[in-house]
């Protein structure tokens, strides 16, 4: 065979690059691993968020580069510039021949449904959807759950600890999303925990309707902060931080969520984290070894140390610390039950 000039080798790297699969057009790739034909191939499909959101999508993220690094497996990473993206994007990894692709949110529950049902040699896995609830209930798809009303609770008791602490009324707030279950499960948690450390406690919802705009996001906790809350739950991805800024420019506490967000300032009470990397990489690794089993859920808490506290704030009293810890322990001994993980319920 002829040898190829470096010009002539690139022009037909370029060539083969333009070849590609038109189903992802809409997708940006982010990452990939050095080849080998034997390696597992896994896929992931950020949501809107984008993977620089400091929580949902960039825990995911590092999920997978922890399988890269300790299983050596091969990815890809696609961020959606759209929701419209989603089933194109996941059709282009199945069609490639990827052995598990993975979708990032309860938004994409219903893309997952329709290409896993094309692609039945395929494993999907989906993050915060139940797999009955996926259209189709395909065999092949695994729902990755939450118990995010555990360590809303948490957030929540610690919260009414620290409003107890200041003059007058008790007043706490939350902002949302969209209103989905793992959203509503943190906040129903969250309210619930305060109640139970602050009996009486006032509390303030709004949801943003969006995951990206911070500015909506720091209107509606400016307005829950001129209504008298001091606390700020956000639970509205990289919206959610527009909240939180409103909290330290009033002077107010602030919780962040799915990440340890008390990089953000003094401000930051703590953070209601979720384990997403881990479940990420657990997922994976049961491909590897063979474990992996569709058709159903698996679902993380406190007791398998998957979600839970970031960092608190030294501000906090530690005896207030300390019956957090409390809390924490009599929710993993099955000693407290019944959180509630709608909005509204008790």
């Amino acid at each position: 065979m002829p040898r190829l000039t470096p010009l002539a080798l690139l022009l037909s790297v370029l060539a083969l690059a333009a070849c590609g699969s038109d189903d992802d057009d809409s997708a940006t790739s982010v990452t990939s691993s050095t080849d080998a034909s034997e390696q597992i191939r896994v896929g992931l499909i950020t949501d809107l968020g984008q993977l620089d959101d400091n929580g949902f999508n960039e825990l995911a993220f590092r999920g997978v580069q922890q399988a890269e690094k300790e299983l050596g497996i091969k990815s890809r990473v696609i961020e959606s510039a759209s929701a419209a993206g989603y089933i194109p994007n996941m059709t282009s990894l199945a069609r490639q021949g990827y052995d598990l692709v993975i979708g990032v949110g309860f938004a994409q529950g219903d893309a997952v449904g329709k290409v896993a049902q094309r692609f039945p040699d395929t494993k999907f896995a989906i993050i915060d959807v139940d797999q009955a609830f996926v259209p189709g209930k395909p065999a092949n798809v695994q729902g990755l759950l939450f118990r995010e009303e555990e360590v809303g609770y948490l957030v929540g008791y610690l919260a009414g600890l620290e409003e107890k602490r200041r003059e007058g009324a008790d007043v706490i707030s939350a902002v949302g999303g969209m209103k989905e279950p793992p959203v509503d499960r943190f906040i129903a948690g969250y309210f619930a925990g305060a109640e139970k450390a602050a009996p009486g406690i006032e509390t303030i919802l709004d949801y943003s309707q969006d995951w990206d705009d911070q500015a909506k996001c720091k209107e509606l906790a400016l307005n829950q902060i001129a209504r008298g809350s001091n606390v700020v739950f956000q639970v509205a991805g990289g919206c959610g931080l527009g909240a939180l800024n409103a909290a330290g420019e009033r002077d107010r506490w602030g919780i962040g969520v799915d990440a340890d967000q008390s990089f953000l300032g003094p401000h930051i009470l703590t953070s209601a984290q979720k384990g997403v990397d881990s479940a990420v990489f657990l997922t994976i690794k049961s491909i590897q070894d063979g474990t992996w089993k569709g058709g159903g859920n698996a679902t993380f808490g406190l007791k398998e140390d998957e979600v839970g506290l970031g960092k608190v704030s030294p501000d906090v009293p530690e005896e207030d610390v300390d019956q957090v810890e409390q809390i924490k322990q009599q929710i993993s001994d099955g000693e407290i039950t019944g959180i509630p993980t709608e909005v509204g319920t008790s």
